[in-house]
């Protein structure tokens, strides 16, 4: 039963306590009602089982609402890591699928948010979530980690290949009107030398949750690759990883792209 709660993201864990407050929900809502609070059918038989179990102690509504919300203060003190994986489900076993954690650590991010991949296809899809949350939240602060790199055979210089990638991202592959902070390791771009890439795949939100996955972010990788990673709600892990990508920053070993 505690473990179907906990299973919720914080911010669904939030509408649900105050739908609860509220009087808009109870134990015994239909799962239509249920569905209409938590956005997601995924969450809805395992809530409405938990206040199943609920239903013989007739706790009234707010009073559960008081119980989740101590659920998610301890919660907080033993942070634990969920499994997440891309590609065909195994029966039996329960697992976070990649694009939902992707989304919903999107979705929930009120104050900063740093998204850093190896690879991306289709810009307009592979960034929307990220562009639309932005559009909704102005004051949200997004640094996107992106890697460059140079073509086999291609001996444009460096500034070349910065001004073209910017001018091809910000034009085609961004989609939104709001933008964020782009950086890129300028070591991939280098001739004649031994190469160095971004490789680093984690999203990072409000410095409360981080997800570090092997999946970039292409369609393949989201939905259809055998890919793992782990999701931790965790403010030293998420701080530190946020530290370090500053960090790269403040040393100039990450480059900001250029707005084209």
């Amino acid at each position: 039963m505690i473990e179907a709660l906990l299973d919720l993201p914080s911010h669904v864990r939030e509408r649900l306590t105050l739908a609860l407050e509220s009087g808009l929900l109870s134990p015994s809502s239909p799962a239509t009602a249920l569905q209409a609070v938590l956005g997601s059918a995924e969450w809805v038989a395992p809530t409405a089982q938990a206040f199943r179990g609920l239903e013989p102690f007739a706790i009234p509504s707010r009073a559960i609402a008081a119980w989740i919300r101590s659920l998610g203060k301890a919660e907080a003190r033993c942070p634990r890591a969920d499994l997440v994986w891309s590609g065909p489900e195994v029966a039996g076993l329960h697992a976070r699928a990649t694009r939902r954690v992707y989304e919903e650590l999107i979705g929930s991010a009120e104050h900063s948010l740093w998204v850093s991949t190896y690879a991306f296809f289709d810009g307009p899809r592979a960034f929307e979530s990220v562009a639309r949350r932005m559009e909704g939240l102005p004051l949200l602060r997004v640094k996107l980690l992106l890697n460059l790199q140079r073509r086999s055979g291609d001996k444009s210089s460096s500034d070349q290949l910065v001004r073209r990638f910017a001018e091809r991202f910000w034009s085609e592959e961004w989609p939104g009107s709001s933008r964020p902070q782009v950086y890129f390791d300028p070591r991939a771009l280098e001739l004649d030398v031994p190469g160095a890439v971004l490789h680093a795949k984690a999203v990072v939100a409000d410095d409360q949750a981080v997800f570090i996955t092997s999946a970039n972010l292409t369609e393949a990788a989201l939905d259809r690759n055998i890919e793992l990673g782990l999701l931790v709600r965790d403010r030293s892990l998420a701080a530190n990883v946020s530290t370090h990508f500053r960090g790269l920053i403040e040393c100039n070993l990450l480059t900001p792209l250029p707005p084209a």
